[in-house]
């Protein structure tokens, strides 16, 4: 339990840094990117919330710590929880597509926005630098 919680509070410390890096990123640029962090609209069912800021932030959360604790629990499958690489790997490649969800809603970014992506990618690196860090240096190694 104590591992799981330590998870979920890495989750939710991660993404208060992404949703910061993305807001520096709209407050120096004006780039949109950070939307997408909070956009709904793609969703079959959820995306009737959409209308309702808070329920975005709470989707953003909700996913980091549900990323958080899935990565973690299959990469412990292939005994790589402790690892840096995958979750650099997984993290930033599966952010880099995941953009590319903005072609299914009229909300920005939009698809064909480069610097967009970049920041999105650049954001989502940082983002799995720290959750690997706070990983390896925080979570409980628990012997079977």
């Amino acid at each position: 339990m104590k591992q799981f919680l330590q998870l979920v509070s890495i989750g939710i410390a991660g993404g208060a840094v992404l949703a910061l890096l993305m807001l520096v990123v709209w407050a120096v640029t004006g780039n949109e990117a950070y939307i997408l962090l909070y956009n709904v609209d793609y969703f079959p069912i959820i995306h009737v919330f959409s209308h309702v800021a808070w329920f975005g932030i709470v989707f953003h959360f909700v996913f980091c710590i549900a990323s958080v604790l899935g990565l973690f629990y299959l990469l412990k499958f292939f005994k790589w929880q402790y690892n840096m690489w995958p979750y650099v790997v997984v993290y930033t490649a599966g952010s880099g597509v995941l953009y590319f969800l903005t072609l299914l809603t009229d909300q920005p970014p939009a698809a064909d926005d480069g610097m967009a992506w970049l920041y999105w990618t650049v954001s989502h690196l940082i983002f799995s630098v720290l959750v690997a860090s706070l990983v390896i240096r925080y979570v409980d190694r628990v012997r079977v």
